[in-house]
Parts: C-alpha cells; structure tokens; sequence
C-alpha cells in the first residue's frame, strides 16, 4: 500500500473507542443510517477551530466534500455498499448538522465555534486552487453562489483561475460543459429563481422590492447561471454520472498501455462504480494505464487503487 494511501487509512481507522460505531454498522449494513453514525464520529474527532497569528484557520476535515470523502473509505474499508450518492449525502448533511463559514459541525460544537468566531473580525477562507475539473466545480459553485453570473461575466474570471497549477495528465475542461453539467441556467420563463433574485434584489437598487414575475427583473436575470437546490442538484448529479461513466467505458476500452491525457473525474466514477460492481479488475487494469506520478498525487484515485488491490489478494 502506497504512503499517502496509509495516511489516509490512518484518518479512518484511528478513532478511539467509539460507543459501538462498528458494531452498529455491522448490524445496519448499507443503510443510511450508518453513514450518519459515522459522520456523528468522525466529526466528534475533529478539532472544532484552528487558529494563527490570531485569525481563525479553515479546518479542511470539515468540508462537506471531505466528509464525504471519508465516509466513503469507512464504508469500503468495512466492504459495505456505500448508501448515498454524493448529492443525497451533501444534503442531507445541510438538513441534519449546522454549518458555520462553510464547515459542518455537531450541535453541541457549533456553540464553541460561534463563541472564538465572535471574537475575530474576518471569517476563516477555505484556500480554493484549481488544479483539476473536480477543483473547478468547486470554485464555479462557490463563484455562482455568491453571484450568479452570465457565461460572459464568469469566463473571464474563471479564465484567471487556469493557471500553472492546472495537473499535468487532467485535461483541461470548458467552461460551457462545466456549467452545462452542474449549474443551471435562468432562461426567463417562469419566476426567477430565488437565488438570483436574492442577489439581484441585495446589489441593485433598482430591482429590489420586485416580484420574482417583474418583468424588469426577469430582464436582468435572463441567462444567469446559478447553484441548483438540492433537488435540482441530484437530477444534475445523475445526469454527469451517466455521461462520466460512459466516457470511462472508452477509457476502459482504449487499445495501448498508457492514457496520456484524461479526466480525473471520470476515473472516479469509473472506479467507484466499478467497486460497487466488485469488479476490481477493472480498477487495477485502469489505474495501470496512468501515470504512476498522477496516480500517486491524487489521492482518490489511489485509495480505490490501493483498496481493489487488497481485495485481489485477500481473494487470491
């Protein structure tokens, strides 16, 4: 097993005594119900604040998409189905946890948060570096929620975030597809949605105090792009899944042994779906076919890699 993959089992194995954690899960299996036992663990481990130089530090461990991650390697660590999909999970994490400053607590964390919160002036930023179409996403979604923008209004700045820190083997993702496969766009028929009526109606005068049918406020929010609701966002989710899925399928059957150029975010759908699938073959077959440096610098890919290579052997 690789070291960064080690690291990673570390995170998830090293809990203390948990008050029957596995054993719940044991009894549960793939229910939903065990991936919320293990976020009420996981999150109990976690520092509630980091600070320095007297300003408070953004805890990564409790970015939603972290915890996601690390529920994930719980579940497949223990060879048990992972119950929720990304989005399912993304949500029902906002329905059943507070979050502060875009990190998720317990609620008897939240109030010690809030207290060393009230006593600096500048909420912790969480270093957003676009390096990857999964990093991009992220930084559209953070974008678009704060301002939900034209395709015009947006390239220019997403264009500024494409720099030298772009991964060597990820190819590189236009911004019409990405938005096209995760955000929605207002085409003015019907009212305007809320959350572009809410920032319009905050940054421009003239249109606040409007219905979401004015006219003058459908004008301005005409082809706006914008974070879909939940809902909206697991119909998303599936769709990309599919069209990911379907372009693993070419990167399965591509003929040589090397892929010099790929989405990342296709080989973990690929790869995931391919555990799901137990077809761990795939998985070592693929990741035999990149590069050994973006093998070793990503640390999904690697996790899957690591986990079907164990399994292979405990099946030899």
């Amino acid at each position: 097993m690789s070291p960064n993959a080690v690291k990673q089992d570390l995170v998830i194995s090293a809990y203390k005594p948990n008050g029957g954690l596995e054993q719940r899960l044991a009894e549960r299996g793939a229910a939903p119900e065990s991936a919320w036992d293990f976020v009420q663990t996981h999150l109990r481990q976690l520092s509630v604040s980091k600070s320095h130089n007297g300003l408070l530090e953004f805890v990564l461990e409790r970015d939603p998409r972290r915890i996601y991650d690390r529920m994930v390697a719980w579940f497949v660590r223990h060879d048990v189905p992972v119950p929720l999909s990304t989005e399912e999970f993304l949500d029902g994490l906002r329905s059943r946890f507070p979050a502060r400053d875009g990190m998720v607590f317990l609620p008897e964390q939240v109030t010690e948060y809030d207290r060393k919160r009230a006593q600096v002036a500048q909420a912790p930023q969480m270093e957003m570096f676009v390096a990857d179409e999964r990093s991009a996403i992220d930084w559209l979604t953070d974008f678009l929620r704060k301002r939900p923008s034209t395709y015009q209004e947006v390239h220019p700045e997403f264009t500024t975030q494409l720099g030298a820190g772009w991964k060597k083997h990820e190819t590189r993702p236009e911004l019409s597809a990405l938005l096209d496969d995760n955000f929605l766009r207002y085409d003015a028929s019907g009212d305007v949605p809320s959350q572009i009526h809410n920032y319009l109606s905050t940054n421009y005068h003239d249109l606040r105090n409007l219905e979401k049918s004015d006219p003058r406020l459908k004008a301005k929010a005409k082809d706006r792009w914008y974070v879909p609701d939940p809902g909206k966002a697991q119909d998303l989710e599936q769709k990309r899944e599919k069209t990911l899925l379907k372009e693993f399928e070419a990167y399965r059957d591509a003929p040589g042994r090397r892929l010099k150029e790929f989405r990342l975010e296709v080989l973990r759908a690929g790869f995931r779906s391919a555990w799901a699938a137990k077809d761990f073959k795939t998985i070592i077959s693929i990741a035999q076919k990149v590069p050994e440096e973006a093998l070793q610098e990503d640390e999904k890919l690697l996790f899957w890699y690591d986990s079907a290579l164990t399994r292979m052997e405990a099946n030899a």
